[in-house]
């Protein structure tokens, strides 16, 4: 069954590219995104983990811990993160979990059969403190992810966990980041 807005995300344990871990300590009370990738060394997935290391900082000053996840082996994924730190000018330093058993991604619903039965399609989840789902994002294996995007949704759901508003979609940059906030009027 799949996930909805508002279930508890699995707890799970994994073998990483930073060791073993426990999703739920691994969030501790702070938030968290969990976003899978088809392979390692596809040209799409290099761009998103590298533009994921490069926004460090911006998840951090939001109390967000990244996690990706691709079903290929821990071995591959060390040296795709190497190609990935070189091609992107980053440091991936966040945890790339090895699902060759698919065991994760079965239970976040990754793999869509009529995509393809092996490989997980661009699956990304918001998860909250409380480790329920705050948003999920699925796109296709051809398509990458907006990480400033990203970054307005977690925006939105931190300003809206604590206040009644709705935020608009409506946006303006008012950081030097290059990263967009909201702009009320």
């Amino acid at each position: 069954m799949a996930l909805r807005l508002g279930d508890i995300a699995p707890n799970f344990k994994a073998r990483t590219s930073v060791g073993e871990i426990d999703f739920y300590e691994y969030l501790g009370d702070g938030w968290g995104v969990l976003f899978s990738h088809p392979a390692d060394y596809t040209p799409v997935c290099t761009t998103e983990l590298g533009r994921t290391a490069l926004l460090k900082e911006e998840f951090a000053k939001r109390n967000v811990k990244v996690l990706a996840l691709s079903v290929d082996p821990l071995d591959k994924h060390k040296g795709w993160i190497s190609d990935i730190n070189e091609t992107q000018n980053c440091n991936v330093d966040f945890p790339i979990i090895a699902d060759e058993d698919k065991n994760v991604a079965t239970l976040y619903d990754m793999i869509h059969p009529n995509a393809s039965a092996t490989a997980t399609v661009r699956s990304l989840f918001i998860i909250g403190p409380d480790k329920t789902v705050k948003l999920f994002i699925t796109y296709p294996a051809s398509t990458g992810r907006n990480f400033f995007e990203v970054l307005r949704v977690i925006d939105s759901l931190q300003l809206t966990a604590n206040y009644s508003v709705a935020t608009p979609s409506k946006l303006e940059c008012r950081r030097r980041c290059n990263c967009c906030a909201f702009y009320f009027y």
